[in-house]
């Protein structure tokens, strides 16, 4: 390993980073997740409540447009890789892509008043692509940053523990902030687009901060070219990541299901949209709470017990919500909410832990080191799930014949619970039965890395 002047390594810092730099990284997902709970609890809503696109276009646009977000995923990666500034390989695309990210949460909750639907269908299908492309311009590039910041490998945990801090909150501004963002003026249209200002000025401010506090070492040397669809090809054929990433992708399209049906449960079921926001923030208090005991079992039971457990109990809150949750009301919902979010800390912890495992497999077996091909298809099927979660929702609300800002038939409110209880709840179900198949214990982990070992090691 070469070391340069100044204690660096590779152009690289050797030792800890100052705050100031953790801070600065850390701070980009604040934006990160503001801008997932924002899409994910809101924007269906938005479309067919305030733009007036009937449930089923607005559900297909929505489709189309995280389609599109899978695809430019792995697209602007393999470009931030094989670029070369004298700003570095990440930080241009973080620099611009924050300016349009702003600019598209603007439009994407603007009402165009297109009374025509299929005109209204391709005006929100090319504004959520767009904007799509803005996210993903600045996201994929902040997070091949971390490797690049230090090759100190606790101080990439410290680092990522920031990261996640500012998660946390970002994921509370959205749970707390955007209904009464929306109802700061009398004209409805308005409010929601100064939501959408004030959300994108956010994603924007807190982007730039990592631009300017953050700065990328070797930046005019781009990597080497690889074979990226062949490296993806034997990514797949591995039996152990399918068995991760199949129940991964069930659980993502699960709860983004319940993320487009809550808000439309509390309006036309409670009554009670205001309450929308206090379940929110039960189920991420409840969440974060129980991550820390659940890495605490995890060590007992291991990783794939924990997930299997955490998701059966996220199941059983959602069905005892379909069954009960209109007949006793909104403390009851309460209860649920901390219920579901005692499983849901399992989905931030555990897939996460459980891909480096598959990672050291993968070089165990083959002898090769290949992360950006899991967590390029990590992510890309993760969001093909969504895509058709997102579809679903508009759907099913159009077959049930809901009608938005109106008094729903038993028909439309049977449909929302449904969206509410036993789809996401198939989801989860299918990935713990998916999972259960999943090869790689304790046990099996460090008989692997002995069998590896050298002999006399």
């Amino acid at each position: 390993m070469k070391t340069g002047e100044n204690g660096k390594t590779n152009g690289r810092p050797e030792g800890k980073l100052s705050r100031k730099v953790k801070i600065g990284f850390g701070i980009c997902d604040l934006g990160g997740n503001l801008f997932f709970t924002v899409m994910g609890f809101y924007l269906l809503f938005f479309l067919t409540d305030v733009a007036g696109l009937a449930a089923g276009l607005a559900g297909t646009a929505l489709m189309i447009g995280k389609i599109w977000d899978a695809v430019t995923d792995p697209a602007v990666g393999y470009l931030s890789d094989r670029t070369a500034s004298r700003m570095g390989r990440r930080r241009p695309y973080m620099l611009y892509g924050s300016i349009f990210l702003f600019i598209f949460m603007v439009v994407i909750f603007y009402n165009p008043h297109i009374k025509n639907q299929s005109l209204l269908f391709i005006w929100v299908a090319i504004a959520y692509c767009l904007l799509n492309t803005a996210y993903t311009l600045v996201n994929i590039p902040y997070g091949a940053l971390t490797p690049e910041l230090t090759p100190d490998f606790h101080e990439r945990t410290v680092v990522n523990g920031y990261r996640m801090s500012f998660a946390v909150i970002g994921t509370l501004i959205g749970a707390g902030v955007v209904l009464p963002l929306t109802k700061l003026f009398p004209n409805r249209d308005a409010g929601w687009t100064f939501m959408g200002g004030v959300m994108g000025a956010v994603m924007l401010a807190t982007a730039l901060i990592t631009f300017y506090t953050v700065k990328e070492y070797d930046k005019g040397k781009p990597i080497e070219k690889t074979n990226v669809i062949k490296s993806y090809r034997e990514v797949l054929k591995l039996k152990p990541f399918l068995l991760a990433l199949a129940p991964w992708s069930l659980h993502i399209a699960g709860i983004t299901v319940i993320q487009g049906a809550l808000l439309y449960y509390f309006r036309y079921i409670y009554k009670a949209e205001n309450f929308f926001q206090v379940a929110l923030l039960v189920l991420l208090l409840s969440s974060l709470v129980f991550i820390p005991v659940w890495v605490k079992i995890s060590k007992r039971i291991g990783k794939k017990f924990s997930y299997n457990i955490g998701m059966l109990i996220f199941a059983a809150a959602v069905i005892l919500f379909f069954f009960l949750g209109h007949r006793l009301g909104v403390y009851f919902a309460l209860v649920v909410m901390f219920v579901a979010g005692i499983g849901f800390a399992t989905q931030y912890v555990m897939p996460y832990a459980i891909v480096p495992d598959i990672v050291e497999y993968d070089f165990v077996n083959n002898g090769v080191r290949r992360e950006g091909a899991f967590y390029g298809l990590w992510t890309f099927f993760s969001k093909l799930g969504q895509s058709f979660a997102l579809a679903l929702n508009g759907w099913i609300l159009s077959l049930f014949g809901y009608v938005p800002n109106t008094e729903q038939s038993r028909l439309s409110i049977l449909g929302i619970r449904i969206l509410s209880g036993p789809i996401p709840a198939l989801f989860f179900l299918s990935g713990v039965v998916i999972l259960s198949f999943y090869p790689i214990t304790r046990e099996y982990y460090d008989k692997m890395l002995e069998k590896a070992a050298p002999a006399g090691s």
